[in-house]
C-alpha cells in the first residue's frame, strides 16, 4: 500500500532530512505486475548507505525489502585447488553486511573483504561495490532485474557492464529495479585475497600466519573500524568521493612537491590516486563547516554532526572539489547520488 508525505530520515545512513511524496515498501515479487512498476520509480532505496537527499523527493520512492538467502547448488571449482564452489541467490532487500556475515558462519571464502560495507545485496551490483583488492562483480554470477515497462531479466555479468564504481545499471539509471543477486562462493578454499597491505600489516599484527576467510574478515573490520565511522552515531555515506583516475603525467607533476605521493596503477598511461590523500594534503582533513565535515581519521568521508542538511553537504563537497582542483588539478567526482529537489 502507498503511503504519502514519508520521512526518510531514518532511511539514509546520513541522517538527513527528507521526505518522499510517496512510498511504496517491496516485499513480494507479484508486486512488480502492479501499474506502479509501468514506469520507473523516483526512488528506488535500499540501505540508503550511498545517497545525498535533499529536503524532498518528489514521485515515488520504492523501498526494496526482498528478502531470502536460497543455495543454488555446488560444483567443483574452476581452478586447481581452488575448493567447492557454491552458488547463492540473495534477494535485493537482504542487508549486505549480514549476508557477509552469514557466508561466514557457512564456511564460504569470497565476500570476506567487503565486510562491513552499508548497504543492501540490491544496491552491489549498480555500485560495484568494492574494498580491500576485492570487487563485488568478481562474485556475481547473474543479476535479476525487473526492467520496466518490459517486465523480468536476468542478466549475465557480461551484460552488466561492470568497471569500477561503475555498472550498466548506473550509466542506465531508471531502466532496471535489481530483485535479487546469484553470487559463486567457495567451500573449503585454499587460499583468500591478502593482496591489500593493510590486511597483510593488521593479520601480522594478529600473529596470523595461514589467514582463513574469517581472519582476513576480522583485517578489515578492524582497518575499517579504526579508520571510518559508524553512521549510526555519526552521519555518513563512507566514502563520498570516487578515486580519480588520471594521467600519469598528472601523477608525475604532483610527485614534484609530494615525492610520496601515492598512486595505482590502471594501464600504461593511467594511474589511480586516493582522494582521501588528495583532501587530506589540501588541508581538509577534519574540516568543518557548521554541522557538516570531513572526517577527522579519513578525509574521504564526509560526516553530519548532527542537524545538517542534503544542502549543506553538497555544498561543503563542493568546497573540497574547488581546493582540491586549485591545489593538485584533479577533478574530484562524488561517489555518492544526489536525490530530490
Amino acid at each position: 500500500m502507498i503511503q504519502h508525505d514519508v520521512s526518510l530520515r531514518g532511511l539514509n545512513t546520513f541522517g538527513l532530512p527528507s521526505v518522499a511524496e510517496s512510498y511504496l515498501p517491496l516485499r513480494d515479487l507479484a508486486q512488480l505486475e502492479s501499474p506502479h512498476f509501468r514506469t520507473t520509480p523516483a526512488l528506488v532505496l535500499g540501505g540508503g548507505s550511498n545517497l545525498l537527499l535533499r529536503e524532498n523527493v518528489p514521485g515515488l520512492t520504492v523501498h526494496v525489502l526482498l528478502g531470502g538467502v536460497q543455495e543454488l547448488g555446488a560444483a567443483a571449482g574452476a581452478g586447481s585447488g581452488t575448493g567447492t564452489d557454491v552458488h547463492l541467490r540473495v534477494g535485493g532487500g537482504v542487508d549486505w553486511n549480514q549476508l557477509v556475515r552469514y557466508t561466514l558462519d557457512q564456511g564460504l571464502a569470497g565476500m570476506e573483504n567487503l565486510v562491513l560495507i552499508p548497504g543492501t545485496v540490491g544496491a552491489s551490483p549498480v555500485q560495484n561495490i568494492g574494498a580491500y583488492g576485492a570487487e563485488v562483480a568478481d562474485l556475481i554470477t547473474a543479476v535479476h532485474v525487473w526492467e520496466y515497462g518490459h517486465g523480468a531479466r536476468t542478466l549475465r555479468p557480461d551484460e552488466c557492464d561492470f568497471g569500477y564504481r561503475d555498472s550498466r545499471f548506473k550509466k542506465e539509471p531508471g531502466r532496471f529495479l535489481i530483485t535479487a543477486v546469484d553470487f559463486r562462493l567457495q567451500r573449503n578454499a585454499s587460499s583468500v585475497n591478502t593482496s591489500y597491505g593493510a590486511i597483510i600489516a593488521e593479520l601480522e599484527r594478529l600473529g596470523v600466519d595461514q589467514a582463513t576467510p574469517a581472519d582476513v574478515a576480522l583485517a578489515v573490520t578492524n582497518i575499517r573500524r579504526s579508520k571510518l565511522p559508524d553512521w549510526f552515531f555519526l552521519g555518513n555515506s563512507g566514502s563520498f568521493f570516487k578515486n580519480p583516475v588520471v594521467p600519469k603525467t598528472t601523477h608525475e607533476r604532483i610527485q614534484q612537491d609530494y615525492p610520496q605521493a601515492p598512486s595505482y596503477p590502471i594501464d600504461t598511461d593511467h594511474v589511480k590516486l586516493p582522494a582521501g590523500w588528495l583532501i587530506d594534503r589540501a588541508g581538509l582533513r577534519g574540516a568543518r563547516d557548521g554541522q557538516v565535515g570531513t572526517y577527522a581519521k579519513q578525509a574521504l568521508v564526509m560526516v553530519n554532526h548532527g542537524g545538517a542538511t542534503g544542502e549543506d553537504i553538497l555544498a561543503f563537497s563542493s568546497r573540497v572539489q574547488t581546493t582540491v582542483l586549485e591545489k593538485f588539478g584533479v577533478n574530484l567526482e562524488r561517489e555518492v547520488r544526489l536525490i530530490g529537489g
